[in-house]
């Protein structure tokens, strides 16, 4: 079977495997305060234009996205989202788990824009019955979105100024960062990332590791016993070399934005197979994820050799699925969906 249903189906890149087994008898001590933790800090750190304090390792996206917000935001506070934000749609209520809904507002091939979102902040603070709601606190985006579309540095700057002008954090998450940064229609840096938002993380997990993200806080803004917090989440690895050894290596030679090039070199090859084939799109995203627009007899002859994902139904003859390829998706794999298609 072609495998084009995510992007965290491999295990690891091998130079992470060959570390991991290299260094596998070297005793440290744990919790992530190891050597190998110290130095990919310090590479991401470097790599950010962040002091190496700033930057804190994780487990996975999920526990991430709750742990930051959960730390930032007061306990009668909400989290804004675009309604298709994965914290809205795919988390499994945790964020709610933890005390803080979910504010849901309408976006645009998956982005929250500024315009809607400094109107609900105004529309907010001004209400009469203000301390009878649950109070925005922050504003959550993801980059890439969900739907593979990017933001402009020019967007992010405006969402930046409507969230300083409230005085509330604005969180990105970066599970799939280095495929953001490694599109060609991107105009995005990491010091754009450092400027604009508060705190955001790099997703190492849908990207060569086989598990963590690496999160950034760019304003010296982490918040105090942070540990505490990621403790508190069920956050916290014993052996956190794990995680140490890994970015570590990511960020060595700049491995991790190497390899994301590789989504983006296959998915646009993809792309303009299945439009040259005569293929429509839901949405035209230029990252690593495709939904096209296919009919339900070819989905289904399709699935017997590739493994996609359904997204959602479009009309009685016709349902949008995704393909998405990875730092590890191999051109020829791609060659043969192509032909299939």
């Amino acid at each position: 079977m072609l495998f084009f249903v995510n992007d965290y189906g491999e295990g690891a890149h091998p130079k992470i495997l060959e570390n991991l087994n290299k260094y596998n008898f070297y005793q440290q001590i744990g919790y992530g305060n190891d050597d190998f933790s110290s130095l990919a800090k310090e590479r991401i750190a470097k790599k950010c234009k962040v002091n190496k304090d700033d930057v804190y390792l994780l487990i996975g996206g999920t526990s991430t996205n709750s742990i930051v917000i959960d730390s930032l935001i007061k306990s009668y506070e909400g989290v804004i989202s675009v309604s298709s934000g994965h914290i809205n749609v795919h988390e499994a209520g945790i964020i709610e788990a933890f005390g803080h809904k979910v504010i849901s507002l309408n976006g645009k091939e998956g982005k929250l824009q500024a315009n809607v979102l400094d109107k609900y902040l105004k529309s907010t603070f001004t209400n009469p019955s203000l301390e009878h709601m649950v109070i925005p606190g922050m504003v959550y985006i993801s980059f890439p979105t969900e739907y593979g579309t990017l933001y402009s540095k020019k967007e992010l700057e405006e969402l930046s100024t409507v969230c300083h002008n409230y005085n509330i954090p604005l969180f990105i998450d970066g599970a799939r960062l280095g495929y953001a940064l490694a599109s060609t229609k991107n105009d995005v840096t990491l010091d754009d990332l450092k400027e604009f938002a508060d705190v955001y993380y790099i997703g190492g997990t849908k990207i060569g590791a086989l598990c963590g993200e690496a999160v950034v806080f760019t304003k010296n803004n982490m918040p105090s016993h942070f540990t505490t917090w990621v403790k508190r989440h069920g956050g916290l690895l014993a052996k956190g070399r794990l995680l140490g050894i890994q970015f570590e290596t990511l960020f060595e030679n700049d491995l991790y934005f190497n390899i994301s090039k590789n989504a983006i070199k296959c998915a646009e090859k993809l792309n303009n197979a299945m439009k040259e084939k005569g293929y429509r799109f839901l949405i035209d995203s230029p990252t690593n994820q495709l939904f096209p627009i296919v009919s339900k007899a070819k989905i289904k002859e399709l699935s017997k050799n590739v493994l996609f994902e359904f997204w959602e139904e479009y009309d009685d003859e016709h349902d949008v699925i995704r393909f998405v390829t990875s730092w590890a998706t191999k051109e020829e794999d791609v060659d043969k969906l192509i032909s299939l298609l």
